[in-house]
């Protein structure tokens, strides 16, 4: 492992620093800061040439500052002489620009991408996408991991009353699908309108909720909108206990508000992106760590080893 040298941004440090944990190694010296312009400047402090390197860093917010560290650091190294660049992107922004669902609108996720590769990163690892099609937006290899081993160890440890897991949305279907196989449990949908940016209205509940303790599942909370009320919905079709859980917590916006006011007991998220805060605000979120599925992805891949068994 002398040859593997993990280093982080500003975005996720907390969770660079339990990866470091993991593998048994010090997280890389390296000084990311800011002029007085709002220019960042990257200085590596210790050697990394013929090393193989993991840059750890989320795009989450402040998205476009996080982003540019990551290329920033990924030009340090390799004109540093690094042998391999692999960016750790635990929650990859914009990822919802994914196509182009109205005229003379960009595809961002695919700029995004292309940006990381001529920076000279040789690889992806990524957790949740939000759309699994963006790993072909890359000219270069993409481990795309999932955070279901982490939430699942954690669910299988509650005591449910015939529990249901409801996909929030139609395109979430396929990993709600596979959670619910997981947990030996049966599958609800909600059909969901959207009427704007951030903005949704829910029209239908397709399966039986009543008298049943629920797990909205998504890849993602941002603005808390569609939870919130999908949460609102199903109680009004009699389920007993609510939980809301997903990889990516952006909470933006009204989001904490939104989750308070509605009838959820818990919302379980994971820390690819920093957890906002704590106190009274936060009383319903739990956050649990990826960095052991993080870990392990950079070690088998530091030892070119199999990781197909973590894509589950």
């Amino acid at each position: 492992m002398h040859k593997l040298k993990l280093f982080s941004g500003n975005s996720n440090i907390n969770l660079a620093e339990e990866i470091s944990q993991y593998l048994g190694i010090s997280l890389g010296e390296a000084t990311v800061s800011t002029f007085s312009d709002g220019e960042i400047f990257v200085k590596i402090g210790e050697n990394v040439r013929g090393t193989d390197t993991f840059v750890v860093q989320s795009s989450s917010e402040p998205v476009n500052t996080n982003i540019m560290e990551l290329l920033i650091l990924i030009d340090a190294l390799k004109r540093a002489s690094a042998k391999e660049i692999t960016a750790v992107i635990p929650y990859y922004g914009y990822s919802r620009q994914d196509r182009k669902d109205q005229p003379r609108v960009p595809i961002t996720a695919k700029l995004v991408a292309d940006l990381v590769a001529v920076a000279g990163a040789h690889r992806v690892l990524t957790i949740d996408l939000h759309a699994g099609q963006i790993q072909g937006f890359f000219n270069i290899p993409v481990d795309h991991l999932y955070a279901s081993p982490v939430l699942l160890d954690y669910f299988r440890t509650k005591d449910f009353n015939d529990l249901i897991i409801v996909s929030p949305d139609a395109g979430g279907v396929e990993r709600a699908r596979a959670f619910a196989k997981k947990m030996n449990v049966g599958l609800a949908i909600i059909d969901k309108r959207r009427e704007g940016p951030n903005q949704t209205k829910i029209m239908n509940i397709i399966g039986d909720v009543a008298n049943r303790d629920i797990l909205i599942l998504d890849d993602m909370i941002d603005t808390a909108g569609t939870i919130s009320q999908a949460a609102l919905a199903i109680k009004k079709k009699g389920a007993n206990r609510i939980y809301a859980s997903c990889t990516h917590a952006v909470l933006s916006g009204p989001a904490m508000e939104r989750l308070n006011d509605a009838p959820i007991e818990e919302v379980i998220v994971t820390n690819t992106v920093p957890p906002k805060g704590e106190g009274d605000l936060y009383r319903k979120i739990k956050v649990l760590s990826v960095a052991s599925l993080l870990g392990e992805a950079i070690k088998r891949i530091h030892q070119e080893t199999s990781v197909s068994s973590l894509f589950v």
